[in-house]
């Protein structure tokens, strides 16, 4: 599978443009501000049916439009079909008119997102990626869904499901606080969020878990899971805060992760964060006090790991989920490279050079320099300017 065309039509920069890939590799080339990354986001979307970077769908319209269209063609190298995949974002209004916010098509038949997506996946590395050591649960919560809503279908069907008895949840929550209203009627909510909640958690689990084992070259990293589990016992012992707050306090909605690092020197500045790699260990960041002290082998790198090893993480991280993409689609997924050589080493740009082959992989960058001059040649050049 590879992705042969793509066609933006009012795009972020973008009001019209046309691009065509090489289904071994392709350099785009250009300054800052020029469109690169907007080039990755729009293949981004196809596959995951969201942005990385946009909190709203909106903000991919380009100013003053009422509609975007991302259209591309997709090739599948077993069987040489062609499939046509598109996206259209509106403002809700076209030419007058309502309009659907977001609409799917395959070969120009409507499809609803649960079956669109996965039509084509990807694996995105960008510099931004260290936010997911050093930002909020909210960002490391949604990088697991990219990946899973990718190569898992049931776990879309079961995202999408729990996400909006969630909202329905906790608007019940808000009137039983606020109207007196019966506790009863929770009953329903309750039963689908712990259904759809279990399977929710036990998919990322297999992910972690999955990325844990894989053997590596990187760095001795494992990823802690914190999990919220969900169930009638853990809903019943926080009934009086969740009617208190109107929201519901338990669920995947509520996981964190962290990645630590195995020390082998002396403790870090600034007191001792090495923790347990058990399940003991898996509690919040609130919760850091009763998790110090326990081992003195690992230390969280999100607290105390130098910007190095912040950066040698991700890159451990990346490469595994590229094998547990592949793993579970039984093919190679489009790599996306987002101006991640300036921020690498030369030993970790090597690394990231070695797998660039295996499969197709768009890359962006402001300097060729920073590419190989062999690779380079090999490569089909798109620049920007």
């Amino acid at each position: 599978m590879f992705l042969s065309q793509l066609s933006l039509q009012n795009f972020r920069s973008y009001t019209k443009a046309n691009f065509n890939f090489s289904p071994d590799t392709t350099l785009i080339v250009g300054p800052n501000t020029v469109g690169k990354t907007n080039i990755l986001e729009a293949i981004f979307v196809l596959g995951t049916g969201k942005s990385f970077r946009a909190e709203r769908d909106l903000e991919m319209i380009k100013f003053q439009n009422e509609l975007t269209r991302i259209k591309s063609e997709v090739q599948n190298e077993v069987s040489s079909e062609t499939v046509k995949l598109e996206i259209m974002l509106t403002t809700g209004m076209v030419d007058g008119q309502a309009a659907p916010g977001k609409k799917y098509l395959v070969n120009g038949v409507s499809k609803r997102q649960k079956d669109f997506i996965g039509m084509i996946t990807s694996v995105l590395f960008a510099p931004t990626d260290l936010e997911l050591i050093t930002d909020s649960p909210s960002l490391r919560r949604k990088y697991l869904d990219f990946v899973l809503m990718q190569v898992d279908r049931e776990y879309r069907r079961a995202l999408s499901v729990y996400e909006k008895g969630l909202r329905q949840r906790n608007k019940l929550l808000e009137r039983i606080r606020d109207e007196g209203l019966g506790r009863g009627q929770l009953a329903f909510w309750d039963e689908l969020l712990i259904k759809n909640g279990s399977m929710i958690t036990l998919k990322r689990e297999e992910f972690i878990n999955f990325i844990n084992y894989l053997p590596s070259e990187i760095g001795d990293f494992q990823i802690i899971y914190d999990k919220s589990e969900i169930s009638e016992a853990r809903l019943t012992k926080y009934a009086r805060e969740e009617v208190a707050s109107a929201t519901t306090l338990v669920g995947p909605h509520r996981d964190d992760w962290k990645i630590i690092i195995r020390h082998s020197g002396d403790p870090p500045a600034g007191g001792d964060s090495r923790i347990d790699s058990g399940p003991a260990s898996t509690a919040k960041r609130g919760e850091q006090a009763r998790m110090t002290n326990i081992n003195n082998e690992y230390t969280d790198i999100s607290l105390f790991g130098s910007r190095g090893e912040q950066r040698m993480a991700i890159v451990w991280l990346k490469l595994a989920e590229l094998e547990f993409v592949t793993q579970k689609i039984a093919q190679r997924p489009v790599l996306l490279l987002d101006d991640i050589f300036s921020e690498l080493d030369e030993k970790h740009r090597h690394l990231i050079m070695e797998v660039i082959p295996k499969q197709q992989t768009i890359i962006t960058t402001t300097d060729g320099g920073y590419v190989e001059k062999e690779f380079l040649e090999k490569a089909k050049v798109i620049e920007l300017k």
